[in-house]
């Protein structure tokens, strides 16, 4: 299974076009050792040759453009390799990218009811872009993990959708009032090999089917939006805890890096950054204690094969 990573930060990329956060400050001034980041968004394939887009970024078109293997074939005047998309929830940051995609509709896409309704009703991409060669053709993701799939182009994957324990979009009308279907992680089987990819770039805290997954997975994407719970709330920029907005922070007794260290996975990575994460700063000691025990940090062309 091949593995792309479009982008690996959280909403609002790194640096955050208004933020000047000692992250932000210092990587635009130079001042410390770190990567620029577009928001989070992969894509998988089987073969190399067909992608599935999951989740589409509002950098979405830097983001194709960056990356050869998702470039149209020299032999047609246009096309596209990306053979469908699949949603993991209706935020902002993993959507707004759809609009890009609108000179190559129509394409599959995969999501949930729940993330349906959001973009029929409260924020309608998926109305709007019925404008373009009709729109997106969708399917629709049962939340049941023992309801796999096969999205189109994805011959050889095996898709399992694992229910997170997340928030809804601010827009949404179940923001505060989560119900199973808001936000999904991935389980992605390799047919031939039987290695296992969990995506999970939003997640507040682990369930029975997120642990079962970790502990079968060969390589997990998860969710590294912030340091520490109060982190918002300390920089002056929120008054809600990572929790509240449905994001497990990466240190701490609950932390993400507590979670991945009771499992034996070959390749632990958080995604979905966000800018005031000290994980960014490579000379930092969250950074490098990070590094110690084994977990990576997602950046914008990383490639990986599971």
């Amino acid at each position: 299974m091949h593995v792309l990573i479009l982008g690996a930060a959280a909403g609002g990329g790194f640096p955050q076009w208004n933020c000047h956060c000692p992250n932000c400050k210092g990587l635009r001034e130079g001042k410390i050792n770190a990567q620029a980041r577009t928001q989070s968004s992969i894509a998988v394939s089987s073969d190399g040759e067909n992608w599935v887009l999951i989740n589409a970024s509002p950098d979405l078109r830097e983001q194709i453009n960056s990356r050869p293997q998702l470039w149209p074939d020299a032999s047609i005047s246009r096309g596209t390799r990306i053979a469908s998309i699949v949603l993991t929830d209706s935020q902002i940051d993993h959507t707004t990218g759809l609009l890009t995609l609108r000179e190559g509709l129509p394409l599959p896409v995969y999501c949930t009811d729940v993330v349906q309704e959001d973009l029929t009703t409260s924020f309608p991409l998926f109305t709007v872009l019925k404008h373009w060669h009709g729109g997106l053709v969708q399917h629709t993701i049962d939340i049941d993990f023992h309801q796999p799939f096969v999205p189109e182009g994805a011959q050889g994957l095996t898709f399992q959708p694992v229910v997170l324990e997340s928030n809804a979009p601010p827009y949404s009308s179940y923001r505060d009032n989560i119900v199973p279907g808001n936000n999904i992680g991935l389980k992605i089987t390799d047919d031939q090999t039987g290695n296992v990819l969990f995506y999970a770039p939003g997640c507040m805290q682990a369930n029975k089917t997120v642990r079962q997954v970790m502990g079968e997975a060969h390589c997990v994407l998860f969710d590294g939006t912030l340091w520490a719970n109060e982190e918002m709330i300390d920089h002056g920029f929120s008054t809600k805890l990572g929790t509240d907005m449905g994001h497990m922070p990466v240190n701490g007794e609950n932390g993400a890096i507590a979670l991945l260290n009771e499992f034996n996975v070959e390749r632990k990575v958080l995604i979905h950054i966000n800018n005031t994460n000290r994980v960014l700063d490579e000379g930092s000691q969250p950074y490098h204690s990070l590094r110690e025990q084994g977990i990576e940090l997602a950046y914008d062309g990383m490639e990986l094969e599971v």
